[in-house]
């Protein structure tokens, strides 16, 4: 693996960002957003992101291989969750992993990874090469990725396509694994239809945000669709113990 893809990966991971994951999608129906004083805690961030990936990607040989990541608002951090759970599962397994960002209005997956966004998925969706040619490969490691694209292809391409159908059948075909990046379900309809072409989707929260009423909706536009919620991650969880007990249990 190259030093630019591990320079990448401790990026990701020193971020003073924490992630929970719900285990399954009824607990929606419990979650509680609490104001509490925030505790950073790399360590913690990092086994969330890796239990994400094993639970979701790795329990089972069968498993989901095309996830649809979807935030129930904008700036939940639905990015950096897909781009962290790419890398991790990039280190998991030598199978190819394709990240995709299909985020058309706010894409900020290349600037994740440092790369140009000339050419990417609304490219792919406009012009006939194989969709390989639209993905970027991270140098030394099996991780790819897929920038949003131009401007000009952003303003022409359509999610509701047999392009849009025919590309994701193609990604399963040459990626083991594809992960997308899609904009807010409760704002677009742009995720549940990439959702319903895919294994499933996950919905990232954010503490303190994210309203229990607007997390419900998103579950029951999954539910209309027959989109299947894979589970939910609370992003940017905050704890009430003041650090320098915290760092001590």
């Amino acid at each position: 693996m190259s030093r630019t893809f591990e320079a990448l990966q401790r990026v990701e991971l020193e971020r003073a960002q924490q992630v929970d994951v719900a285990a399954t999608p009824s607990q929606l129906k419990t979650a509680v957003v609490e104001t509490t004083r925030p505790v950073k805690s790399v360590r913690v961030g990092e086994e969330e992101v890796l239990k994400l990936v094993q639970r979701v990607f790795r329990s089972a040989a069968d498993g989901p291989r095309v996830v649809v990541f979807s935030a129930i608002g904008h700036g939940d951090g639905c990015t950096w969750v897909s781009s962290s759970a790419a890398m991790t599962l990039a280190g998991q397994t030598s199978g190819s992993i394709c990240v995709i960002d299909a985020n058309l209005r706010t894409p900020g997956l290349h600037n994740v990874f440092g790369i140009e966004n000339n050419l990417g998925f609304t490219d792919a969706m406009m012009q006939s090469a194989p969709v390989r040619n639209f993905a970027q490969q991270i140098s030394g490691s099996n991780l790819w990725v897929m920038p949003c694209g131009s401007p000009t292809a952003q303003s022409g391409s359509s999610m509701n396509s047999e392009v849009l159908r025919a590309r994701i059948t193609e990604l399963r075909s040459e990626f083991d694994y594809v992960l997308i990046d899609a904009p807010p379900t409760n704002t677009y309809a742009d995720a549940i239809t990439l959702a319903r072409l895919a294994d499933g989707m996950i919905l990232v929260l954010q503490s303190n945000t994210t309203r229990r009423e607007a997390a419900l909706k998103a579950k029951e536009s999954c539910e209309v669709a027959q989109v299947r919620l894979l589970g939910a991650v609370l992003n940017k969880r905050t704890f009430p113990i003041p650090q320098n007990i915290y760092s001590r249990l």
